[in-house]
């Protein structure tokens, strides 16, 4: 789960971590009058759940009244389009405005769980304020790493080693070590998958400060943080990703013209890749889960042809834990009184399979049935691209 910036600078000041003094508001008045109340200059930021806010004209420094008046009504509402928006962009329904800092330098800074390792990572760079993945691709020795093993914890060596690579002086080696700290404790004590400062500053007098801030959490450990849950905004979010969370359906939406719903993760990649194989473009991933119900499958499938960009379906279940001829009832009534124009070819194999296909051949639904993973695969990829 993504916060926003404001929401994720909510969680610094509660670990201790310093950022700039600011408010959040829902319209331009509001954002005029906070800017006001903290003086000039300030900053009015767009409040999106995607990057390139500033290429984009969601963050401007305002100097002076007449300044935070207009750009306050040109952010606030405005619909953002960033190269992670995609063309599409984002309404913006909340500005954040900040005091203005007399800025040293920039810096980058990042936590991330290291999959390969085991183990949060610890990134940081001189190159703040810049895209992390263009300094990557073009200086990646200025990206310094170091890793925190979960048993012994953050040390003192480690944010030496740092501050080191990020040429600090005594002052800010001594902020930036309080900061780095706390940080790193909101990271373990919040179940995060991400925590990251673009820019984390250095002021004029040597103060250390998160002028952004962008958190990603476990959706696994939300229900041990209520309150973190509470942060969702779910207009950031993709509508059928929305809709499928209320059923525990496991759903992320492609780009693709094929809709696949299948039972377990592992069936579910391997079907996308099989798709892809017959040269194919799947329009989502869906698993239905181990153990799904009727109900389940019946929203499941009004989810899939819920895409406007679905041009056929493809059902891949293979009965272990769950029984396919529960599958087939919960398709057969989703399709019942929907006015479905896509075909859908249907597998079946494993427990009840025969009672299953019973269901579908009996159903009187234009449903394309076949036991054959390479065979059905094949087929609605033909009858998409026909």
């Amino acid at each position: 789960m993504k916060v926003h910036e404001y929401q994720a600078k909510q969680l610094f000041r509660e670990f201790n971590v310093p950022v700039p003094e600011g408010r959040v508001a829902e319209t331009a008045d509001e954002a005029f009058k906070i800017a006001e109340e903290l003086g000039y200059p300030c900053v009015i930021k767009a409040q999106v759940h995607a990057g390139g806010r500033g290429k984009a004209g969601g963050v401007k420094l305002a100097k002076n009244s007449g300044e935070a008046k207009e750009y306050a009504n040109a952010i606030a509402g405005m619909k953002l389009v960033s190269i992670q928006t995609g063309p599409e962009g984002k309404l913006v329904r909340k500005v954040l405005v900040e005091q203005g800092l007399a800025i040293a330098k920039e810096l980058y800074l990042a936590i991330i769980v290291d999959r390969e390792k085991e183990m949060p990572l610890i990134m940081a760079s001189t190159e703040g304020g810049m895209e992390i993945e263009e300094v990557a691709a073009k200086t990646p020795e200025l990206i310094h790493k170091v890793h925190v093993h979960p048993v012994t914890g953050l040390s003192g060596y480690h944010i030496r080693q740092l501050a080191f690579k990020l040429n600090l002086n005594k002052v800010q080696t001594k902020n930036f070590t309080s900061m780095l700290t706390n940080l790193f404790r909101l990271f373990e004590a919040e179940d995060a998958s991400l925590v990251e400062i673009n820019p984390l500053i250095i002021t004029e007098d040597d103060r250390v400060i998160a002028l952004d801030g962008k958190i990603n959490f476990d959706d696994n450990a939300l229900f041990r943080h209520p309150a973190v849950a509470e942060m969702r905004d779910i207009h950031e979010e993709e509508p059928l990703e929305v809709e499928a969370s209320k059923f525990d359906l496991n759903y992320i939406k492609l780009d693709g013209n094929i809709g696949c719903m299948v039972n377990g993760a592992g069936l579910a990649m391997a079907t996308m890749d099989i798709i892809k194989y017959y040269g194919g473009e799947p329009a989502n991933f869906l698993d239905v889960g181990g153990g799904t119900s009727e109900e389940r499958v019946k929203e499941a499938f009004k989810i899939l042809l819920g895409d406007p960009n679905t041009q056929g379906v493809f059902v891949n279940i293979f009965g272990g834990i769950v029984r396919t001829d529960l599958v087939a009832r919960g398709i057969v009534n989703a399709v019942k009184g929907m006015d479905v124009k896509v075909p859908i070819v249907i597998r079946l194999v494993g427990t009840n399979e025969e009672e299953g296909r019973r269901i579908i051949e009996e159903s009187g639904m234009n449903f394309i049935a076949d036991t054959s993973l390479p065979a059905a695969a094949q087929k609605v990829v033909e009858l998409c691209k026909s």
